[in-house]
């Protein structure tokens, strides 16, 4: 299959998969599916209904909802009217909201339901040419001049028998330069900036990552990263759907872990936030079974390790090995991929670094995590590993069409079909993203592993410390060491112009508190049980093991434990999990006066001396 725009896309998928089975959500307790037949009704009646509102080729609608199969058919249809969607996550307050629809010139909003609903109607009036709501859960007020999904589809059933709509022949009118989309960054600084990617620019990282990973019409996923972020809009959504796959949306968040043993996919998209939980769980389990069968479980652990130097090759090993690994795999790893559903083929990892043991660790599973790379602004993949070519520790080699160079300062530069055409009505900040050959600054420093091409991705580039004393810290790698304690839920590293390193950690308090009831610890709350001096001790043992292999320089010397996680809501946390560093330090910085006021206690001495 080829293409130069989705709206093509989406034509040639309905036309050769018209039976498969497209999408499928759970209402009221039962899996609903949509094929790619009805997905082409729905999508053609939407697009017409659209019409009837007066919606023109490059009017701006917005999507705000979790993801579903409306916010598909949403999607494809404003792609094919050639119109521009503008994607909203639901998790934003109405202040952010209104900062989006006005920047972006929406006229149109689609709402999932009556809580984003309301959150639109305390806006409208004083929004910028906003005309009216389209809410998915079939809301209708006409005195607010709000429709509901039906109701449009009813109208664009009279719009196409009136006046001759045809989705076929209005999805031929995009080209590839038009815009597609504007999907606003996560404003970890100042005000989120509208990036506009293009039809040709998604359309080609598509292409790109189906010839980098192999993606079959029989493939299952499931969806449950935000649609409204072009990591999963593209991987998933784009992806899956133009090789004849078949999406299930997670009833929420929450449910992952369930709708994975119902769903049983093939391939899972994720930030490595959820491989890090799954690696703890099993650890914590593994450290609490009879000894017998932890030393069957790091025994098989250490086979398939031996074994991932060889499947991360796209080879199976042999003889004694593979005698070995396929007793480890009935013993252990079949067990772990029952709780993922017992046929995951791999899991795909973005948005933030994943850490190398993690990665290593499913790997002897054979369930890889094939991490990739990229940014909004560059649809996103740039980079990845694949399954024939992988190397732990690196965000694999660039994908087709896609070049990669290091500047002389460390940042990552890039340059492609990917690459946004530029930030909306934001001229200033397009020209700062770009040098004067055209290359895009990606704020990344990272180099390549090796002559063989594989990027490494070591930090961002205003992320980086510089002490009192001169050195330079990088806190990603620190961060990642420090999450894979099963006692950690949240960390962030700081020091910048002071006078040592140190960390603010939010433990998982899950396990913490079972810890607690373990060793007889009793407290009233987490704030309690964040000041314990036993808890503070077993925190300071964890650092210090950990910070072993980093430099002197390097190493964290004083922690703090703080009883509340960091949220989207607290506006501490962008809507793809990001930690906003500046927003942290500031609302702790009563907590991190005191950590610099008093001296390193005995325990990280010790390791730090």
């Amino acid at each position: 299959m080829s293409f130069v725009t989705i709206s093509e896309m989406f034509m040639q998928s309905v036309e050769t998969f018209t039976k498969k089975d497209a999408y499928y959500e759970k209402i009221n307790g039962e899996w609903k599916g949509f094929t790619y037949g009805d997905v082409d009704k729905l999508v053609g009646q939407f697009a017409a209904g659209l019409a009837h509102l007066g919606i023109q080729p490059g009017d701006k609608v917005a999507i705000q909802s979790t993801n579903c199969p409306r916010w598909a058919i949403s999607d494809y249809a404003i792609a094919c009217l050639g119109a521009v969607s503008v994607t909203v996550y639901p998790t934003l307050i109405p202040s952010q909201i209104k900062y989006i629809l006005d920047d972006s010139d929406t006229v149109y909003v689609i709402t999932e339901n009556k809580e984003q609903t309301d959150k639109i109607l305390s806006i409208i009036n004083e929004s910028n040419g906003l005309k009216g709501i389209i809410a998915m859960d079939d809301h209708s007020d006409p005195s607010s001049n709000i429709f509901s999904f039906s109701e449009i589809l009813e109208k664009g059933d009279g719009y196409i028998s009136e006046n001759g709509f045809n989705l076929n022949e209005s999805a031929k009118t995009a080209k590839p330069e038009d815009l597609l989309t504007i999907i606003y960054t996560s404003g970890t600084t100042g005000n989120p900036k509208g990036v506009m990617l293009t039809h040709k620019n998604l359309a080609s990282n598509v292409l790109a990552i189906s010839k980098a990973v192999e993606i079959r019409a029989i493939e299952v996923f499931l969806s449950f990263l935000p649609l409204s972020h072009v990591f999963e809009r593209m991987s998933g959504h784009y992806t899956g759907f133009s090789k004849g796959g078949t999406t299930y949306y997670a009833e929420s968040v929450d449910t992952v872990a369930d709708n994975m043993i119902e769903v049983k996919p093939t391939v899972v998209i994720a930030v490595p936030r959820l491989y890090e939980k799954i690696h703890a769980k099993v650890l914590d389990k593994v450290s609490g079974d009879p000894p017998i069968r932890q030393k069957i479980f790091w025994w098989a652990i250490k086979v398939g390790k031996k074994a991932a130097k060889f499947l991360t090759r796209g080879q199976e090993p042999s003889g004694l090995l593979g005698l070995q690994f396929k007793i480890a795999d009935k013993l252990v790893f079949s067990k772990l991929k029952d709780k993922v559903g017992g046929r995951l083929r791999c899991f795909i990892s973005g948005g933030a670094p994943l850490s190398e043991e993690v990665g290593k660790f499913f790997a002897s599973a054979n369930i890889p995590i094939l991490e990739g790379y990229g940014l909004t602004e560059t649809s996103p993949v740039i980079s990845c590993n694949r399954e024939d070519l992988y190397k732990f520790g690196t965000v694999g080699k660039p994908i087709e069409g896609v070049e990669v160079k290091i500047a002389e300062d460390g940042e990552v530069l890039c340059r492609g079909d990917n690459v946004m055409i530029g930030y909306y009505k934001n001229p200033e900040g397009t020209k700062e993203v770009f040098d004067d050959d055209g290359w895009f600054k990606t704020g990344d420093i990272g180099d390549f592993d090796d002559e063989d091409g594989y990027l490494r991705i070591t930090d961002r580039k205003k992320s980086i410390l510089v002490t009192s004393g001169g050195k330079n810290v990088a806190p990603a790698p620190l961060e990642l060491a420090l999450g894979l304690s099963k006692y950690i839920e949240q960390c962030l590293v700081i020091g910048d112009r002071r006078n040592f390193i140190a960390a603010l950690i939010v433990p998982s308090f899950e396990i913490l508190n079972s810890w607690a009831e373990e060793n007889d610890i009793k407290v009233k709350d987490r704030k309690n049980l964040c000041e314990n001096p036993v808890v503070i001790d077993l925190f300071e043992k964890e650092v210090s093991t950990v910070m072993e292999s980093f430099s002197r320089y390097e190493r964290v010397k004083k922690v703090a434990l703080l009883d509340r996680e960091w949220t989207i809501e607290s506006g501490e946390l962008t809507p793809k999990l990001s930690v906003k560093r500046k927003v942290v330090v500031k609302n702790c910085a009563e907590v991190i006066d005191k950590l610099y006021s008093a001296k390193p206690t005995d325990q990280l001495k010790k390791t730090n001396d």
